[in-house]
């Protein structure tokens, strides 16, 4: 299980996914089904996205299926920008489908 803030054109979205991977294929298939074609995305520790999001966290952990799946915690893009710190986040994955 993975936790991640996606940078895209609307604004950041907090979003948990099971792929082991933001760049495997078939997460981005997901995320072009949401309309995210373009994006610059971060791993964030899954204790830290528990911590701050409490009981929401657990709810949408039990709709999260085993695997193949994604799920967005955090849509406001505000909230999720102001609630974690730019300096904690680690090297980028970043997906550009207008580069290709």
């Amino acid at each position: 299980m993975k936790a991640g803030i996606c940078f895209t054109g609307t604004g950041p979205i907090l979003f948990l996914t099971t792929y082991s991977s933001f760049a495997d294929p078939e997460l981005l298939k997901k995320f072009d089904s949401k309309g995210i074609k373009k994006f610059i995305a971060y791993e964030v520790p899954l204790e830290t996205v528990q911590e701050k999001y409490g009981a929401h966290y657990g709810i949408i952990m039990g709709d999260l299926k085993q695997e193949s799946d994604l799920r967005v915690l955090d849509y406001d893009g505000h909230h999720v920008f102001y609630l974690f710190s730019l300096r904690d986040l680690g090297e980028p994955i970043i997906h550009d489908e207008s580069a290709s």
